[in-house]
């Protein structure tokens, strides 16, 4: 009896530690950056990834060569490719797709945000562009390979929400009142 109460007891104890150090390693997945020197906009989007969590390692010693080496076309291509867990992210994805990517853990070289649309995190500014977040399904994809991993439109946002809620039903639609 004693025993099976000692077991028990050790159980919980070492479940509540993995419960306890499992945020916390993953709120400290490590980010390697490999950018150039002098990008401005590299430095913002790692920052935006720290803001969320993640530590990184910066190296600027540009990007061409890791972004061949992890499979990613150039046109997928933006100014910094950065490696996590095994996969590659290339450009400025948003830190919130990153995370849903690691815990969905798809079979897949990793996800990339083209170009630098205005309005990703690191490209902030007066002016916001839709852009897409693309899946990167095998080494060597090209643009029209990949899959939309998510979509941002801030023009599409602001007229969902400019847009009143109306109490009123459709016309031609019947609705029947209590009085």
């Amino acid at each position: 009896m004693k025993t099976r109460v000692q077991a028990k007891l050790f159980s919980s104890i070492f479940a509540l530690t993995l419960f306890g150090i499992a945020p916390y390693a993953a709120a400290t997945t490590t980010v390697e950056v490999y950018k150039s020197p002098t990008c401005g906009c590299c430095d913002k989007w790692v920052d935006h990834m720290r803001d969320n969590g993640f530590a990184v390692i910066t190296k600027d010693v540009g990007n061409k060569e890791i972004r061949e080496k992890s499979g990613i076309s150039s046109s997928l291509g933006s100014c910094h490719t950065a490696l996590v867990n095994g996969y590659a992210i290339e450009g400025h994805v948003p830190a919130q797709d990153i995370k849903r990517f690691l815990r969905e853990r798809p079979k897949a070289v990793g996800l990339a945000v083209p170009d630098m649309p205005h309005g990703t995190p690191g490209m902030e500014g007066a002016r916001s562009d839709p852009y897409n977040v693309l899946l990167i399904k095998e080494r060597g994809d090209h643009r029209k390979d990949t899959v939309i991993y998510n979509r941002y439109d801030p023009s599409a946002q602001k007229k969902a929400s400019a847009e009143p809620a109306s109490s009123e039903p459709a016309q031609g639609s019947s609705m029947m009142r209590l009085k």
